[in-house]
């Protein structure tokens, strides 16, 4: 994870553009005619091209003849020399090698690690092969190979097809959208989408991302980098490739239900990106996110001067999920008079927040109509449709509509969603709404998804910040038992658990399962059953063969036996059948179970399934026999807390069965949570679980129990992890990292990372400090602990920050805290302590700044980095005292920066 000399591509001093070329033609001419406008601020050199084309710069036939190595060097020599290219090039400083194509091309995967390793020392970056190029509209660097020029602007937009980049730029261009940034991935040598969303996230020039994907090359990073970058701004994603996706390992449902797409689908919602389908739903959002952003766009009103435009709008709004403001007696009593009510639009979900505004209205009436709904504190967003009439021209409604966000803007309190629909009008009146920073479009359809835009990233950024409930302290897993009998089966070299050995494993995380034997005969299970006819009326019996999972398609499960006889007569059955079916399959024998008779039960399906592109993926949805065909589900990455698992769960069509109804009563949705809680952590827990089913899981009015499972074992692809190995794409909660530790006057403090619940217990803690003190941490006065300022302490991307609370562990009390957040690169940090204002000189401090050191020694970070007031004299002392070198920062002479060479801490 770096953007190291990223800056070689986007802001270089330098440039060179090597030959001779390898693609013979109009590229290089093409190239060459962009650069030549550039020449004067970027000074660019034209090294070995022997083709005759116009430039008045500098020319020369080697690069030793150039008096310094460039930042950034244009590629366009032969492929095999690239390699002692790059190391002639690192060695001279050169930061960034662009390889552009005429179009894709593909260069041999060892002949691309050998460029990687040759850039390696130097930690040179390079695009391509197949790349047309980069852009950076307000330098005038053009190295494009695009059939449009891009305009300056404020949008990044990065893209693996060249196809797609150009189809954009001639959109931007007929709608006056211009670029921070444009880039051409190719075939991805080194430099990824991961690493320009991190560059581009901190580029002040940039307000919004845009990326065209087709596969993560990196998925841990990319999700790091997304999460961060879309706190800040939006990042509009379209992914192609649906249609070349290949399946899931087959062994279990979860396997063949967590498809590819679905599963970017569910990495795109996790790090709040907006998901967009085709080329044209990523124009509407990139028009729209590029204009206006807004906190909130929950609630929506709709505004339109005839009943049908209303309807077509709230009609699509519903498909879309929308949700309807319920407009305020004050806003409906001041536009009376300017609307009219229909009998059928009052018997809608939008009739509350719904006005179908007089055709014979003044623009100065629809100017007031407008800003009186966004003044309404009910309201978060309004959809403006507007056609012409013989009362109003096009013209006037667009100024109307114009005069109407100025008003708006003057409105004190946060910025609401104004989007307008104007129906039949042409690009002129469009491009004057444009002007004005008003989304708008000529169908209701249009309109309406533009406002969907802005609403789910509103939604996805909430979603982020949301503070989890806790799990319940009595969950303590014994991850060791469970883990003993993985290990055992994998000695084995067993790749299934056995029933019993899985609900074994389940009641090690306190997943309820119904008590389940193993026979290998049919007398063994007529015999296994007697136990639980004490206390059933009729039992189960499963055929059970690792060759065979599925055993509803091979007819292997008979319910409603009434006796062991019964019993045995079924599993004799059960195994006979089989072994004519299918001769070759092993048959292990048959499990046996009571049977669960509720009539208020309902079947649902958890699972988990080993994903190629983000490793294991959580599946919840309709259980029972026909889970594949319904497709019921909701995937989700672990790890899980309460939050998530609730969201998951809301995202199926069978949660509302879950509610209740006249007939039934609701069933407990919260211990479906937990349930799901406590798989993500049997994932972490136990990465040799490579999949397993629980189908079904039922759920009752008052808990839940698992009536199958199965599990299948792996020895699991390690990816790096920070502080050991995870095949996860998110980096789950550092739960090796708790400890306890005691302080001079012999009190034990407890210590453990931060987790997202932790809000209360800092709001508990800023108040116990002085203001004394929380203006020495924070340079400021600090009064308002909202949500906001809490979760950015407590919701922690644990891939790149790290955050130890030290907690009394006598009344859970939160008594110190110390952070280290990380650069992109994962080389420097930036550290954070403070310790209650009554707790100075126990030697608090100094343990958490010893610790934070050392897990900076082990997570690979080299230096750590702090800024402190230089009257917080007792910081500075502590500072000096641990090593750090104290200087003052360039910025303010009033503050202190103070500097650890990590790696000069000695063990």
């Amino acid at each position: 994870m770096t953007i190291r000399n990223l800056e070689g591509f986007f802001a270089p001093t330098s440039i060179a553009v090597l030959g001779p070329c390898r693609h013979p033609g109009v590229l290089t001419e093409k190239l060459i005619a962009c650069l030549h406008d550039i020449e004067a601020a970027h000074r660019v050199t034209l090294v070995g091209i022997e083709q005759d084309v116009a430039f008045g710069g500098q020319r020369v036939a080697l690069l030793d003849d150039l008096e310094r190595m460039p930042d950034l060097v244009i590629y366009l020599a032969k492929a095999e020399s690239l390699p002692a290219t790059i190391a002639k090039l690192a060695d001279g400083g050169t930061r960034a090698v662009l390889i552009p194509s005429p179009g894709y091309e593909s260069w041999p995967e060892a002949l691309i690690q050998e460029c990687r390793e040759a850039a390696r020392k130097t930690n040179l970056r390079i695009i391509g092969p197949g790349s047309l190029g980069i852009a950076v509209p307000a330098s005038k660097l053009n190295a494009l190979l695009s059939a449009e020029t891009p305009n300056k602007g404020d949008v990044a937009f990065f893209s693996r097809s060249g196809a797609v980049l150009n189809a954009t730029l001639s959109w931007a261009k007929n709608h006056n959208t211009g670029f921070s940034s444009i880039v051409s991935l190719g075939q991805r040598v080194d430099v990824d989408v991961g690493d320009l969303i991190d560059y581009f996230a901190q580029d002040y020039r940039t307000r919004s991302i845009v990326l065209h994907l087709e596969g993560i090359a990196v998925p841990r990073k990319f999700i790091s980098a997304a999460r961060a970058a879309a706190r800040s701004k939006p990042v509009i994603v379209l992914r192609s490739g649906k249609s070349h996706d290949t399946g899931g390992t087959g062994r279990t449902h979860a396997g063949r239900l967590a498809r590819t797409d679905l599963v970017y689908e569910t990495a795109f919602r996790r790090t709040g990106l907006l998901r967009v389908h085709d080329l044209d739903e990523m124009f509407e959002a990139l028009e729209t996110l590029s204009q206006i952003r807004v906190p909130r766009c929950d609630r929506l009103a709709v505004l339109a001067n005839g009943r049908s435009l209303a309807s077509l709008a709230v009609d699509r709004l519903m498909d879309l999920g929308a949700r309807f403001a319920e407009l305020g007696t004050e806003t409906r009593e001041s536009l009376e008079g300017l609307s009219r009510t229909y009998d059928d639009l009052e018997k809608t979900p939008a009739a509350n927040g719904t006005l179908v505004l007089r055709e014979n209205m003044t623009p100065d009436d629809i100017t007031r109509a407008i800003a009186t709904v966004l003044k309404d504190t009910q309201v978060d967003g309004a959809l403006v449709l507007q056609s012409a009439s013989a009362f109003q021209s096009l013209p006037e409604i667009a100024k109307a509509i114009t005069d109407a966000a100025t008003l708006d803007r003057k409105r004190t309190g946060r910025r609401k969603a104004l989007v307008a629909g104007l129906i039949g009008g042409d690009g002129a009146l469009r491009a004057h709404l444009s002007d004005a920073k008003i989304p708008n479009y000529a169908s209701p359809a249009e309109a309406a998804r533009s406002l969907m835009h802005l609403a789910h990233d509103a939604q996805a950024r909430e979603f982020l910040m949301a503070a989890p409930p806790s799990l319940p302290s009595s969950f303590t897993p014994d991850t060791s038992k469970a883990r003993g009998i993985v290990e055992a089966a994998l000695k084995t070299d067993r790749t299934w658990l056995t029933p019993k050995e899985v609900c074994q494993v389940l009641e090690c995380y306190d997943l309820p399962i119904m008590a389940t034997e193993m026979a290998a005969t049919a007398d063994e299970a007529g015999e296994l059953s007697r136990s639980f006819f004490e206390t059933a009326k009729h039992c189960v019996a499963k055929l059970i063969s690792p060759d065979l999972p599925f055993k509803s398609n091979i007819d292997g499960v008979r319910l409603g036996l009434e006796s062991p006889k019964a019993v045995r007569q079924a599993a004799e059955e059960l195994i006979n059948n089989t072994r004519n079916a299918f001769p070759d399959a092993r048959i292990a024998g048959v499990s046996v179970h009571p049977m669960l008779e509720d009539r208020h039960g309902l079947e649902l399906y958890m699972g988990l399934a080993e994903t190629h592109e983000f490793g294991p993926v959580l599946v919840f949805g309709h259980g029972g026999t026909s889970i594949e065909e319904s497709v019921d589900i909701a995937l989700e990455l672990p790890p899980l807390d309460l939050h998530l698992a609730q969201a998951q769960i809301k995202r199926t069509r069978i949660a509302r069965l879950l509610e209740g109804g006249p007939a039934r009563p609701p069933l407990d949705t919260p211990a479906l949570a937990e349930a799901l809680v406590k798989l993500s952590q049997i994932t972490i827990d136990i990465p040799e679980i490579q999949e397993l089913d629980i189908n079904p899981i039922v759920a009752l009015p008052s808990g839940l129990i698992a009536l199958d499972a199965r599990m299948t074992l792996c020895h699991p692809e390690n990816r790096p992890g920070r502080t050991g190995k995870s095949r996860l794409a998110i980096t789950p909660y550092p739960k090796e990292w708790e400890q306890t530790i005691s302080l001079k006057d012999g009190q034990d403090v407890f210590i453990r990372p931060v987790r997202p619940e932790d809000e209360d217990l800092f709001k508990s803690f800023f108040q116990a400090i002085t203001p004394e003190d929380l203006r020495l941490r924070f340079f400021a006065p600090v009064r308002d602990f909202s949500h906001r300022f809490l979760a950015r302490l407590t919701q922690l991307d644990y891939a790149r920050a790290i955050a130890f609370a030290a907690i009394d562990p006598e009344d859970g009390r939160l008594l110190g805290v110390v952070r280290l957040h990380a650069d992109p690169d994962h080389q420097t940090g930036e550290y954070a302590v403070m310790v209650r204002s009554d707790l100075k000189g126990v030697g608090l401090g100094w343990a958490l700044m010893q610790l934070i050191i050392r897990y900076a020694k082990v997570d690979g970070i080299t230096t750590i980095k702090g800024e402190v007031l230089k009257e917080n004299t007792s910081m500075i002392s502590m500072c000096h005292a641990l090593g750090f070198t104290v200087g003052t920062s360039p910025d303010d002479p009033g503050i202190a920066l103070v500097t650890l060479p990590v790696a000069d801490v000695p063990d």
